[in-house]
Protein backbone atom coordinates (compact mmCIF):
# COMPACT_ATOMS: atom_id res chain seq x y z
CA UNK A 1 0.00 0.00 0.00
CA UNK A 2 3.08 2.36 0.79
CA UNK A 3 3.93 2.26 -2.89
CA UNK A 4 0.68 3.76 -3.97
CA UNK A 5 0.97 6.65 -1.79
CA UNK A 6 2.33 9.00 -3.95
CA UNK A 7 -1.11 8.35 -6.43
CA UNK A 8 -2.97 8.61 -3.05
CA UNK A 9 -1.82 12.25 -2.43
CA UNK A 10 -3.35 13.36 -5.38
CA UNK A 11 -6.27 10.95 -5.31
CA UNK A 12 -7.53 11.82 -1.78
CA UNK A 13 -8.54 14.97 -2.07
CA UNK A 14 -9.98 14.73 -5.27
CA UNK A 15 -12.14 11.29 -4.68
CA UNK A 16 -13.48 13.83 -1.67
CA UNK A 17 -14.66 16.89 -3.93
CA UNK A 18 -16.69 14.27 -6.05
CA UNK A 19 -17.98 12.78 -2.46
CA UNK A 20 -18.58 16.00 -0.74
CA UNK A 21 -21.36 17.09 -3.31
CA UNK A 22 -22.91 14.28 -3.77
CA UNK A 23 -23.23 14.04 0.40
CA UNK A 24 -24.64 17.34 0.79
CA UNK A 25 -27.89 15.44 1.77
CA UNK A 26 -26.28 14.27 4.82
CA UNK A 27 -25.57 17.71 6.16
CA UNK A 28 -23.00 20.16 6.95
CA UNK A 29 -21.18 18.49 9.73
CA UNK A 30 -20.80 14.88 7.90
CA UNK A 31 -19.39 17.36 5.29
CA UNK A 32 -17.17 19.00 7.66
CA UNK A 33 -15.78 15.50 9.32
CA UNK A 34 -15.53 13.87 5.86
CA UNK A 35 -13.29 16.42 4.66
CA UNK A 36 -10.97 16.57 7.93
CA UNK A 37 -10.77 12.60 7.70
CA UNK A 38 -9.42 12.73 3.53
CA UNK A 39 -7.45 15.57 4.65
CA UNK A 40 -5.74 13.76 7.21
CA UNK A 41 -5.48 10.40 5.11
CA UNK A 42 -3.71 13.10 2.41
CA UNK A 43 -1.40 14.09 5.06
CA UNK A 44 -0.42 10.36 5.91
CA UNK A 45 0.09 9.24 2.61
CA UNK A 46 2.19 12.90 2.16
CA UNK A 47 4.29 11.36 5.26
CA UNK A 48 4.69 7.76 4.23
CA UNK A 49 5.82 9.28 0.62
CA UNK A 50 8.66 12.13 2.34
CA UNK A 51 9.54 8.36 4.15
CA UNK A 52 9.89 6.42 1.03
CA UNK A 53 12.83 9.65 -0.63
CA UNK A 54 14.69 9.44 2.48
CA UNK A 55 14.53 6.04 2.82
CA UNK A 56 15.82 5.71 -1.09
CA UNK A 57 17.57 8.89 -1.12
CA UNK A 58 16.63 9.35 -4.45
CA UNK A 59 13.24 10.62 -5.90
CA UNK A 60 10.35 8.55 -6.30
CA UNK A 61 8.88 8.04 -9.69
CA UNK A 62 5.03 7.37 -9.81
CA UNK A 63 3.55 6.45 -13.89
CA UNK A 64 -0.22 7.07 -13.89
CA UNK A 65 -1.72 4.21 -15.78
CA UNK A 66 1.77 2.59 -15.92
CA UNK A 67 2.00 4.79 -19.21
CA UNK A 68 5.86 4.96 -19.40
CA UNK A 69 7.33 8.52 -19.67
CA UNK A 70 7.77 10.75 -21.79
CA UNK A 71 4.36 10.20 -23.15
CA UNK A 72 3.25 9.22 -19.75
CA UNK A 73 2.25 11.30 -16.84
CA UNK A 74 4.61 10.73 -13.84
CA UNK A 75 4.41 12.08 -10.21
CA UNK A 76 8.28 12.95 -9.63
CA UNK A 77 8.71 13.39 -5.55
CA UNK A 78 12.21 14.20 -4.48
CA UNK A 79 13.20 15.22 -1.22
CA UNK A 80 12.25 19.09 -1.76
CA UNK A 81 8.60 18.46 -3.32
CA UNK A 82 8.33 15.65 -0.48
CA UNK A 83 8.57 18.32 2.56
CA UNK A 84 6.56 21.02 0.38
CA UNK A 85 3.94 18.07 -0.24
CA UNK A 86 3.75 17.38 3.63
CA UNK A 87 3.48 21.58 4.22
CA UNK A 88 0.76 21.75 1.62
CA UNK A 89 -1.25 19.01 3.42
CA UNK A 90 -0.62 19.25 7.08
CA UNK A 91 -1.68 23.45 6.37
CA UNK A 92 -5.09 22.52 5.05
CA UNK A 93 -5.68 19.86 7.43
CA UNK A 94 -5.39 22.58 9.75
CA UNK A 95 -7.62 24.76 8.15
CA UNK A 96 -9.93 21.90 7.78
CA UNK A 97 -10.17 21.86 11.29
CA UNK A 98 -10.19 25.23 12.23
CA UNK A 99 -12.95 26.44 9.60
CA UNK A 100 -15.64 24.39 12.16
CA UNK A 101 -17.20 27.78 12.91
CA UNK A 102 -15.72 29.73 10.15
CA UNK A 103 -16.70 27.81 7.08
CA UNK A 104 -20.66 28.30 8.63
CA UNK A 105 -20.55 31.57 9.47
CA UNK A 106 -18.78 32.47 6.16
CA UNK A 107 -21.25 30.24 3.95
CA UNK A 108 -24.75 29.64 5.89
CA UNK A 109 -26.09 27.72 2.43
CA UNK A 110 -24.17 25.23 0.34
CA UNK A 111 -21.11 24.58 2.47
CA UNK A 112 -20.72 21.02 1.42
CA UNK A 113 -19.82 23.08 -2.13
CA UNK A 114 -17.61 24.99 -0.59
CA UNK A 115 -15.86 22.33 1.47
CA UNK A 116 -15.49 20.35 -2.10
CA UNK A 117 -13.66 23.59 -3.58
CA UNK A 118 -11.64 23.24 -0.72
CA UNK A 119 -10.63 19.64 -1.51
CA UNK A 120 -10.49 20.55 -5.34
CA UNK A 121 -8.07 23.33 -4.55
CA UNK A 122 -5.96 21.05 -2.71
CA UNK A 123 -5.56 18.71 -4.81
CA UNK A 124 -4.75 21.10 -7.43
CA UNK A 125 -1.80 22.30 -4.91
CA UNK A 126 -0.21 19.20 -4.21
CA UNK A 127 -0.54 17.57 -8.03
CA UNK A 128 1.08 21.25 -8.95
CA UNK A 129 3.77 20.54 -6.60
CA UNK A 130 4.54 16.37 -7.16
CA UNK A 131 3.83 16.30 -11.13
CA UNK A 132 6.50 15.45 -13.39
CA UNK A 133 5.16 16.65 -16.91
CA UNK A 134 4.77 20.64 -17.41
CA UNK A 135 1.50 20.32 -19.46
CA UNK A 136 0.25 18.31 -16.42
CA UNK A 137 1.37 21.11 -14.74
CA UNK A 138 -0.69 23.49 -16.26
CA UNK A 139 -4.01 21.51 -15.72
CA UNK A 140 -3.67 21.11 -12.01
CA UNK A 141 -3.03 25.18 -11.88
CA UNK A 142 -6.08 26.05 -13.98
CA UNK A 143 -8.09 23.38 -11.15
CA UNK A 144 -6.56 25.23 -8.21
CA UNK A 145 -7.24 28.58 -10.14
CA UNK A 146 -10.69 27.61 -10.86
CA UNK A 147 -11.41 26.37 -7.75
CA UNK A 148 -9.95 29.18 -5.53
CA UNK A 149 -12.53 31.76 -8.05
CA UNK A 150 -15.25 30.36 -6.40
CA UNK A 151 -13.97 30.16 -2.76
CA UNK A 152 -12.75 33.72 -3.08
CA UNK A 153 -15.99 35.08 -4.67
CA UNK A 154 -18.33 33.47 -1.54
CA UNK A 155 -16.02 36.55 0.87
CA UNK A 156 -16.85 39.45 2.30
CA UNK A 157 -18.40 43.08 1.13
CA UNK A 158 -17.11 43.46 -2.89
CA UNK A 159 -15.30 40.18 -2.82
CA UNK A 160 -16.59 39.02 -6.21
CA UNK A 161 -15.27 42.34 -7.96
CA UNK A 162 -11.63 41.29 -6.11
CA UNK A 163 -12.42 37.73 -7.55
CA UNK A 164 -13.38 39.30 -11.18
CA UNK A 165 -10.20 41.01 -11.36
CA UNK A 166 -8.21 38.19 -9.64
CA UNK A 167 -9.62 36.03 -12.28
CA UNK A 168 -8.82 38.49 -15.61
CA UNK A 169 -4.82 38.70 -14.62
CA UNK A 170 -4.82 35.04 -13.09
CA UNK A 171 -5.80 33.69 -16.36
CA UNK A 172 -3.48 35.75 -18.20
CA UNK A 173 -0.78 34.23 -16.05
CA UNK A 174 -2.39 31.01 -17.26
CA UNK A 175 -2.19 32.09 -20.71
CA UNK A 176 1.65 33.56 -20.42
CA UNK A 177 2.87 29.81 -18.98
CA UNK A 178 0.66 27.59 -21.78
CA UNK A 179 2.22 30.15 -24.33
CA UNK A 180 5.68 28.90 -23.27
CA UNK A 181 5.11 25.69 -22.76
CA UNK A 182 4.14 25.55 -26.22
CA UNK A 183 7.20 27.14 -27.15
CA UNK A 184 9.52 24.55 -25.79
CA UNK A 185 7.09 21.81 -26.95
CA UNK A 186 7.67 22.80 -30.61
CA UNK A 187 11.18 23.11 -30.49
CA UNK A 188 11.82 19.69 -27.78
CA UNK A 189 8.63 17.39 -28.81
CA UNK A 190 8.39 16.78 -25.22
CA UNK A 191 6.64 17.63 -21.60
CA UNK A 192 8.59 15.64 -19.61
CA UNK A 193 10.41 17.76 -17.31
CA UNK A 194 13.44 15.27 -16.70
CA UNK A 195 13.57 14.49 -20.80
CA UNK A 196 12.70 18.62 -21.38
CA UNK A 197 15.70 19.18 -18.99
CA UNK A 198 18.12 16.61 -20.99
CA UNK A 199 16.84 18.04 -24.15
CA UNK A 200 17.51 21.69 -23.35
CA UNK A 201 20.66 20.94 -21.91
CA UNK A 202 22.11 20.42 -26.07
CA UNK A 203 23.82 23.45 -27.32
CA UNK A 204 21.79 24.28 -30.16
CA UNK A 205 18.70 24.81 -27.73
CA UNK A 206 21.06 26.82 -25.31
CA UNK A 207 21.35 29.72 -27.87
CA UNK A 208 17.53 29.04 -29.24
CA UNK A 209 16.06 31.95 -29.19
CA UNK A 210 12.26 30.32 -29.23
CA UNK A 211 13.60 28.60 -26.17
CA UNK A 212 14.35 31.69 -24.69
CA UNK A 213 11.15 33.38 -25.35
CA UNK A 214 9.76 29.74 -23.75
CA UNK A 215 11.07 30.43 -20.83
CA UNK A 216 10.41 34.27 -20.60
CA UNK A 217 6.58 33.68 -21.20
CA UNK A 218 6.41 30.58 -18.86
CA UNK A 219 8.86 32.42 -15.73
CA UNK A 220 6.30 35.59 -16.17
CA UNK A 221 3.16 33.76 -15.93
CA UNK A 222 4.43 31.66 -12.90
CA UNK A 223 5.31 35.36 -11.71
CA UNK A 224 1.70 36.87 -11.96
CA UNK A 225 0.67 33.58 -9.83
CA UNK A 226 2.87 34.30 -7.48
CA UNK A 227 2.45 38.10 -6.94
CA UNK A 228 5.96 39.63 -7.40
CA UNK A 229 6.22 43.07 -7.42
CA UNK A 230 5.00 44.97 -9.57
CA UNK A 231 2.39 42.32 -10.87
CA UNK A 232 0.96 41.86 -7.41
CA UNK A 233 -2.08 44.45 -7.18
CA UNK A 234 -4.68 41.44 -8.01
CA UNK A 235 -3.29 39.94 -4.42
CA UNK A 236 -4.37 42.60 -1.79
CA UNK A 237 -8.26 42.85 -2.29
CA UNK A 238 -8.63 38.88 -2.92
CA UNK A 239 -6.64 37.93 -0.04
CA UNK A 240 -8.37 40.66 2.51
CA UNK A 241 -11.83 40.18 1.39
CA UNK A 242 -11.98 36.46 1.40
CA UNK A 243 -13.56 34.62 3.92
CA UNK A 244 -11.90 33.74 6.98
CA UNK A 245 -11.38 30.24 5.73
CA UNK A 246 -10.70 30.77 2.47
CA UNK A 247 -8.04 33.22 3.34
CA UNK A 248 -6.43 30.78 6.00
CA UNK A 249 -6.12 28.48 3.28
CA UNK A 250 -5.47 30.42 -0.13
CA UNK A 251 -2.42 33.00 1.60
CA UNK A 252 -0.49 30.24 2.94
CA UNK A 253 -0.37 27.98 -0.17
CA UNK A 254 -0.91 29.69 -3.54
CA UNK A 255 1.77 31.72 -3.31
CA UNK A 256 4.44 29.64 -1.91
CA UNK A 257 2.98 26.59 -4.22
CA UNK A 258 4.10 29.29 -6.94
CA UNK A 259 7.27 29.96 -6.02
CA UNK A 260 8.00 26.52 -5.47
CA UNK A 261 7.21 25.81 -9.15
CA UNK A 262 9.36 28.51 -10.65
CA UNK A 263 12.34 26.96 -8.95
CA UNK A 264 10.95 23.62 -11.12
CA UNK A 265 11.43 25.39 -13.94
CA UNK A 266 14.90 27.47 -13.74
CA UNK A 267 16.68 24.67 -11.91
CA UNK A 268 14.40 21.17 -13.03
CA UNK A 269 13.82 21.81 -16.33
CA UNK A 270 16.41 24.43 -17.80
CA UNK A 271 19.34 24.27 -15.60
CA UNK A 272 21.88 27.27 -12.96
CA UNK A 273 23.81 27.54 -16.20
CA UNK A 274 21.37 27.98 -18.42
CA UNK A 275 19.80 30.44 -16.12
CA UNK A 276 22.63 32.23 -15.20
CA UNK A 277 24.44 32.62 -18.25
CA UNK A 278 21.90 32.62 -21.02
CA UNK A 279 19.27 34.32 -19.68
CA UNK A 280 21.27 36.85 -16.79
CA UNK A 281 18.61 38.25 -15.60
CA UNK A 282 19.43 38.28 -12.30
CA UNK A 283 20.54 42.12 -11.09
CA UNK A 284 16.95 42.64 -12.24
CA UNK A 285 15.05 40.28 -10.10
CA UNK A 286 17.15 40.92 -7.41
CA UNK A 287 16.34 45.12 -7.80
CA UNK A 288 12.28 43.86 -8.29
CA UNK A 289 12.69 41.89 -5.20
CA UNK A 290 14.34 44.43 -3.28
CA UNK A 291 11.47 46.70 -4.26
CA UNK A 292 8.71 44.00 -3.53
CA UNK A 293 10.17 43.67 -0.09
CA UNK A 294 10.75 47.30 0.82
CA UNK A 295 7.22 48.45 -0.48
CA UNK A 296 5.36 45.14 0.37
CA UNK A 297 6.14 46.44 4.09
CA UNK A 298 5.68 49.95 3.69
CA UNK A 299 2.37 49.88 2.27
CA UNK A 300 1.63 47.07 4.87
CA UNK A 301 2.42 49.77 7.57
CA UNK A 302 0.25 52.37 6.37
CA UNK A 303 -2.80 49.87 6.27
CA UNK A 304 -5.50 49.94 9.06
CA UNK A 305 -7.51 46.40 8.12
CA UNK A 306 -5.58 43.66 9.55
CA UNK A 307 -6.15 41.20 6.91
CA UNK A 308 -5.09 43.95 4.64
CA UNK A 309 -2.12 44.52 6.12
CA UNK A 310 -1.24 40.66 6.34
CA UNK A 311 -1.72 40.70 2.69
CA UNK A 312 0.70 42.93 1.87
CA UNK A 313 3.30 41.31 4.26
CA UNK A 314 3.14 38.54 2.07
CA UNK A 315 3.81 40.51 -1.31
CA UNK A 316 7.33 41.56 1.01
CA UNK A 317 7.92 37.82 1.68
CA UNK A 318 7.27 37.15 -2.11
CA UNK A 319 10.33 39.25 -2.56
CA UNK A 320 12.15 37.76 -0.10
CA UNK A 321 12.23 34.12 -2.01
CA UNK A 322 12.39 35.64 -5.50
CA UNK A 323 15.55 37.35 -4.88
CA UNK A 324 17.31 34.58 -3.10
CA UNK A 325 16.56 32.12 -6.34
CA UNK A 326 18.36 34.47 -8.04
CA UNK A 327 21.19 35.07 -6.15
CA UNK A 328 23.19 32.22 -7.77
CA UNK A 329 24.52 30.73 -4.56
CA UNK A 330 24.09 27.66 -1.84
CA UNK A 331 23.48 30.52 0.52
CA UNK A 332 20.55 31.86 -1.66
CA UNK A 333 18.60 28.78 -3.15
CA UNK A 334 18.46 27.58 0.50
CA UNK A 335 16.91 30.39 2.19
CA UNK A 336 14.19 30.53 -0.80
CA UNK A 337 13.50 26.91 0.04
CA UNK A 338 13.30 27.25 3.22
CA UNK A 339 11.66 30.14 3.30
CA UNK A 340 8.58 28.29 1.28
CA UNK A 341 8.17 25.85 4.49
CA UNK A 342 8.58 28.97 6.93
CA UNK A 343 6.54 31.77 5.36
CA UNK A 344 3.20 28.97 4.56
CA UNK A 345 3.25 28.66 8.53
CA UNK A 346 3.97 32.05 9.30
CA UNK A 347 1.00 33.35 7.27
CA UNK A 348 -1.08 30.24 8.27
CA UNK A 349 -0.45 31.09 12.20
CA UNK A 350 -1.20 34.86 11.49
CA UNK A 351 -3.95 34.48 9.47
CA UNK A 352 -5.70 32.36 12.29
CA UNK A 353 -5.00 34.29 14.70
CA UNK A 354 -6.63 37.33 13.30
CA UNK A 355 -9.30 35.36 11.59
CA UNK A 356 -10.25 34.16 15.77
CA UNK A 357 -9.91 38.27 16.47
CA UNK A 358 -12.63 38.95 13.64
CA UNK A 359 -14.74 36.16 14.78
CA UNK A 360 -14.82 37.24 18.30
CA UNK A 361 -15.18 40.77 17.84
CA UNK A 362 -16.58 41.41 14.07
CA UNK A 363 -14.12 44.23 13.61
CA UNK A 364 -11.42 43.43 11.19
CA UNK A 365 -9.47 47.12 11.74
CA UNK A 366 -6.46 47.91 14.00
CA UNK A 367 -9.42 48.39 16.48
CA UNK A 368 -9.95 45.02 17.02
CA UNK A 369 -6.58 44.37 18.72
CA UNK A 370 -7.64 46.15 22.03
CA UNK A 371 -6.89 44.43 25.13
CA UNK A 372 -6.70 41.24 23.22
CA UNK A 373 -3.94 40.05 25.90
CA UNK A 374 -6.71 39.92 28.52
CA UNK A 375 -9.68 39.13 25.84
CA UNK A 376 -7.89 36.29 24.64
CA UNK A 377 -4.53 35.65 26.12
CA UNK A 378 -4.14 32.39 23.89
CA UNK A 379 -4.90 33.73 20.20
CA UNK A 380 -2.87 36.79 21.75
CA UNK A 381 0.30 34.48 22.19
CA UNK A 382 -0.05 32.85 18.84
CA UNK A 383 0.04 36.27 16.83
CA UNK A 384 2.84 37.32 18.84
CA UNK A 385 4.86 33.99 17.53
CA UNK A 386 3.61 34.57 14.72
CA UNK A 387 4.76 38.59 14.22
CA UNK A 388 7.92 37.17 16.00
CA UNK A 389 8.97 34.96 13.03
CA UNK A 390 8.10 37.31 10.16
CA UNK A 391 10.08 40.15 12.36
CA UNK A 392 13.02 37.53 12.25
CA UNK A 393 13.38 37.04 15.90
CA UNK A 394 15.17 33.84 17.36
CA UNK A 395 14.21 30.56 17.53
CA UNK A 396 11.91 31.50 15.33
CA UNK A 397 12.42 29.81 11.81
CA UNK A 398 11.81 33.56 10.07
CA UNK A 399 15.25 34.35 12.16
CA UNK A 400 17.11 31.59 10.38
CA UNK A 401 15.43 31.94 6.73
CA UNK A 402 16.41 35.77 6.98
CA UNK A 403 20.35 34.78 8.19
CA UNK A 404 20.38 32.47 4.81
CA UNK A 405 18.94 35.18 2.38
CA UNK A 406 21.61 37.65 3.78
CA UNK A 407 24.54 35.61 3.85
CA UNK A 408 23.72 34.25 0.01
CA UNK A 409 23.22 38.12 -0.80
CA UNK A 410 26.30 39.04 0.83
CA UNK A 411 28.27 36.53 -0.90
CA UNK A 412 27.09 37.97 -4.07
CA UNK A 413 27.71 40.84 -3.52
CA UNK A 414 23.64 42.02 -3.66
CA UNK A 415 24.17 44.77 -1.20
CA UNK A 416 20.47 46.56 -2.25
CA UNK A 417 19.09 43.11 -1.44
CA UNK A 418 21.13 42.94 2.00
CA UNK A 419 19.74 46.91 2.82
CA UNK A 420 16.57 45.90 1.29
CA UNK A 421 15.77 42.81 3.74
CA UNK A 422 16.83 44.58 6.64
CA UNK A 423 14.58 47.63 6.13
CA UNK A 424 11.76 45.32 5.82
CA UNK A 425 12.45 43.83 8.79
CA UNK A 426 12.55 47.11 10.68
CA UNK A 427 9.41 48.19 8.96
CA UNK A 428 8.18 44.95 10.47
CA UNK A 429 8.74 45.46 13.74
CA UNK A 430 7.04 48.75 13.60
CA UNK A 431 3.98 47.13 11.91
CA UNK A 432 3.74 43.87 14.89
CA UNK A 433 5.22 46.45 17.58
CA UNK A 434 2.10 49.20 17.06
CA UNK A 435 -0.03 45.81 17.17
CA UNK A 436 0.99 44.73 20.23
CA UNK A 437 0.73 48.09 21.95
CA UNK A 438 -2.84 48.06 21.66
CA UNK A 439 -2.83 44.25 22.26
CA UNK A 440 -1.50 44.96 25.57
CA UNK A 441 -2.08 48.54 26.92
CA UNK A 442 -5.45 49.23 24.33
CA UNK A 443 -8.09 49.69 26.89
CA UNK A 444 -11.28 47.43 26.66
CA UNK A 445 -14.25 49.24 25.49
CA UNK A 446 -17.66 47.58 27.14
CA UNK A 447 -20.09 49.86 24.78
CA UNK A 448 -17.83 48.71 21.70
CA UNK A 449 -17.81 45.52 22.60
CA UNK A 450 -21.79 45.39 22.60
CA UNK A 451 -22.18 46.96 19.31
CA UNK A 452 -20.68 44.42 17.59
CA UNK A 453 -21.58 41.58 19.31
CA UNK A 454 -24.18 38.54 18.23
CA UNK A 455 -27.07 39.19 20.94
CA UNK A 456 -28.38 41.92 23.28
CA UNK A 457 -28.33 40.09 27.36
CA UNK A 458 -24.49 37.85 26.74
CA UNK A 459 -22.91 39.67 23.73
CA UNK A 460 -20.37 40.99 26.32
CA UNK A 461 -19.45 37.74 27.31
CA UNK A 462 -19.22 36.15 24.30
CA UNK A 463 -16.94 38.76 23.23
CA UNK A 464 -14.89 38.31 26.25
CA UNK A 465 -14.50 34.52 25.72
CA UNK A 466 -11.28 32.75 23.80
CA UNK A 467 -11.63 31.57 20.47
CA UNK A 468 -13.31 28.31 20.29
CA UNK A 469 -11.20 25.22 20.76
CA UNK A 470 -11.52 24.08 17.44
CA UNK A 471 -9.77 26.96 16.37
CA UNK A 472 -7.12 26.98 19.16
CA UNK A 473 -5.82 23.44 18.73
CA UNK A 474 -4.62 24.69 15.08
CA UNK A 475 -3.19 27.82 15.83
CA UNK A 476 -1.42 26.87 18.90
CA UNK A 477 0.00 23.86 16.83
CA UNK A 478 1.34 26.12 14.12
CA UNK A 479 2.75 28.79 16.38
CA UNK A 480 4.74 25.59 17.94
CA UNK A 481 5.79 24.52 14.56
CA UNK A 482 7.07 28.07 14.17
CA UNK A 483 9.61 27.38 16.82
CA UNK A 484 10.04 23.68 16.29
CA UNK A 485 10.94 24.22 12.33
CA UNK A 486 13.61 26.91 13.83
CA UNK A 487 15.34 24.74 16.37
CA UNK A 488 15.13 22.20 13.72
CA UNK A 489 16.78 24.25 11.15
CA UNK A 490 19.90 22.50 10.75
CA UNK A 491 17.94 19.30 10.37
CA UNK A 492 15.34 20.16 7.49
CA UNK A 493 18.70 21.73 5.61
CA UNK A 494 20.76 18.80 5.78
CA UNK A 495 17.85 15.82 5.39
CA UNK A 496 16.11 17.68 3.00
CA UNK A 497 16.71 21.34 1.29
CA UNK A 498 20.72 20.43 0.41
CA UNK A 499 19.58 17.37 -1.63
CA UNK A 500 17.82 19.94 -4.16
CA UNK A 501 20.86 22.17 -4.18
CA UNK A 502 21.14 22.94 -8.17
CA UNK A 503 24.76 21.24 -9.94
CA UNK A 504 27.29 24.39 -9.94
CA UNK A 505 26.16 26.53 -6.75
Amino acid sequence: MIDQAPALIVIIPLLAALLLVLATPLGSRFAYGMLVTALAATLAATLATLNLVVAANQAVHYRMGDWLPPHGIELVIDHLSGVVLVLVAGCALLTAIYSLRTAEQDNPDRLNQYYSLFALLVTGLLGMVATGDVFNLYVLLEISALSSYGLLARGRGPAYYATFKYLIVGTIGACFYLLGVGYIYIMTGSLNMADLAEILSRPELQESVSVKIGFTLIILGVWIKMALFPLHAWLPNAYSKAGTTTACLVAPLMTKVSVYIMLRMMFTVFSADYIFNQIAWSELVIWLASAAAVIGMGTALAQRDLRKMLTYIIVAEIGYMAGGAWLANTAGFTGTTYHILADGLMTLCLFMAVGAIIYRTGESSAAAMQGIFRRMPITAVVFLIGAASIVGVPPTCGFFTKWYLIQGAAQAGAWVFVAALLIASLLAAVIFFRLLEIAFFGQLDEAGVEAHGHGHGSAPKIMMAEAPLSMLLPMVFTAAALIGLGLYTNEVVTYFIRWSIPAGF
